[in-house]
């Protein structure tokens, strides 16, 4: 049985755990092209070696970050993303009228 480290519910079987993908750098939503955002949001690096992961304990809703080893599978560290964000990204809407307007013109 394989365990994992949660920041907030201690340790736990890996099967309550969703892997949220590579933590990376997010590009100016109101200022990158459109290959830059989908670059973010669908590709990976996939890279050997260490990475930084988003993984959420699934009972609790609790989303992290992990540091894991992709060569051996080894869970190195666990933490809050507190310790790495400072504060909340928030996208500015835009009401369907006004995207369909725009296309339209």
């Amino acid at each position: 049985m394989k365990i994992m480290p949660c920041p907030l519910n201690g340790p736990r079987n890996i099967s309550e755990f969703v892997y949220g993908g590579e933590l990376k750098d997010m590009p100016d939503q109101n200022h990158c092209s459109d290959y830059e955002w989908a670059d973010y949001v669908f590709n990976c690096d996939n890279i050997a070696g260490i990475v930084r992961e988003w993984w959420m304990h699934a009972p609790s809703s609790y989303w992290f970050i992990a540091e894991r080893n992709t060569i051996t599978d080894e869970i190195l560290k666990t933490y809050d993303p507190k310790e790495l964000f400072q504060q909340r990204v928030e996208f500015s809407e835009s009401s369907p009228s006004s995207v369909q307007k725009e296309s339209m013109t």
